[in-house]
């Protein structure tokens, strides 16, 4: 068996023993997704501002903020720059929402996997070196 195939079964292997199987994360709409990685990737930001980018009308976008302000996935405050206005922000458990969802791996299984291994900080550190090695190279053909 030659390298690339050695890796690739072992890749594979990995990836099956250790990928989540706990079913659907976003049991959100897609609207509400949308808000809440905008904000992640946009930082605090007017009902307005969300309304425009969500292409919906604000009492929509209002009503989207209530619901996920409910589930403590965002908060508003008085914009300190004019009062009238709010701004929405994503809490740290909108954020940990957004996180758990993008997670691949099964944390537990990951983790005893860990515990079980003779060397964990030598296999990290080989898996870092090999990622760096394979970002240096891309392209490169």
């Amino acid at each position: 068996m030659s390298d690339y195939a050695a890796f690739e079964a072992a890749y594979r292997d990995v990836y099956l023993a250790l990928h989540r199987r706990d079913g659907p994360r976003q049991n959100l709409q897609a609207v509400s997704w949308a808000v809440l990685q905008h904000l992640a990737l946009a930082g605090p930001l007017g009902v307005g501002e969300l309304a425009q980018h969500l292409q919906r009308a604000q009492s929509v976008t209002s009503e989207i903020i209530a619901h996920l302000s409910a589930d403590g996935y965002v908060e508003q405050e008085p914009d300190p720059a004019d009062r009238r206005r709010h701004l929405v922000w994503l809490t740290p458990g909108g954020r940990g929402r957004l996180d758990d969802a993008h997670r691949v791996l099964d944390a537990p299984r990951v983790q005893n996997a860990l515990e079980h291994h003779p060397d964990p900080t030598a296999l990290i550190a080989g898996l870092a070196h090999l990622a760096a090695i394979a970002a240096n190279r891309e392209g490169e053909h």
